[in-house]
């Protein structure tokens, strides 16, 4: 049923012109976003860190979308002006949407406990996954990049509200991230009414997603946990296609849960079952 509808195009953002951060390879949600905003008639420039452009995986994405590549380092603030500039300039105008899908925690790499946080890679993980999207909205602002009614949508997790121990610093860049989106997006919305939000999504079979330590089995736990299930990557991008048109223009500030359910359900009987079938 689900593939019957991906099938489907409504032409939600004909017309419309955005920037995508952080396709990485086929599993992220940036990448399965970009395909969806074409598919819906958007144009697109795509960016990502130099260092992940050495891959040539966004490359095969640039092809399916007819999309430019443009390199950019999201904590260099001249590499994101000359992205927005190069974007208006291949567009021939103002921009419509764009999506950041950046994150990255130096500690969990390394393993490094939160208790035992190297402070130096936290700064690290701060710059990287929140502070980055507060570069790009004053990059956008300073550049009258944004047309009226735009659309600026953040990837973030629950771990934001709510302690998922192996998560570690992560949490508080995410916790970071959603406090930008409410204090910039009062700013943009009076200036030139651009709407900024964070999509929390679902745990997802990502390559980042992947590196959280017990990843295999918290996703099982989030899936029963969740009388929808856990929310896909390709959904995810469904739904960032919604926000992006102009069906839900009076929505922002918000923090938006994408997860089946999960992050107003106390329990299920799946969990409770599976606690009592481990208990006998």
């Amino acid at each position: 049923m689900y593939k019957s509808i991906m099938a489907m195009s409504y032409n939600l953002l004909k017309g419309k012109k955005g920037i995508i951060f952080g396709a990485l390879d086929e599993k992220s949600i940036a990448w399965k976003t970009a395909l969806r905003c074409h598919e819906e008639g958007a144009e697109l420039v795509l960016t990502n860190a130099p260092v992940a452009l050495r891959m040539g995986e966004i490359n095969k994405l640039a092809e399916k979308v007819n999309a430019p590549v443009i390199g950019a380092d999201v904590v260099n603030m001249d590499d994101l002006k000359k992205l927005f500039e190069e974007s208006m300039k291949h567009f021939g105008g103002k921009i419509d949407f764009v999506l950041h899908s950046v994150g990255m925690s130096l500690n969990m790499r390394k393993g490094k406990h939160y208790t035992e946080l190297d402070y130096g890679f936290t700064q690290k993980t701060l710059d990287i996954s929140a502070l980055s999207f507060h570069r790009v909205l004053r990059t956008a602002w300073e550049l009258d990049a944004m047309n009226e009614w735009g659309s600026v949508i953040a990837l973030t997790y629950i771990a934001a509200q709510r302690v998922f121990p192996d998560y570690s610093e992560m949490a508080d860049a995410k916790a970071l991230l959603e406090g930008i989106t409410r204090s910039f997006g009062y700013h943009y919305a009076l200036r030139n009414k651009v709407r900024i939000n964070t999509v929390s999504q679902s745990p997802t079979r990502t390559t980042a997603g992947s590196g959280v330590k017990g990843f295999d089995g918290f996703i099982t736990y989030a899936e029963k946990m969740s009388p929808l299930g856990n929310a896909s990557a390709e959904q995810c991008a469904d739904y960032c296609v919604t926000l992006f048109s102009d069906l839900t223009k009076m929505v922002t500030m918000q923090n938006l849960f994408h997860d089946g359910g999960f992050s107003t359900t106390g329990v299920t009987l799946a969990v409770i079952e599976a606690m009592e079938k481990a208990g006998q």
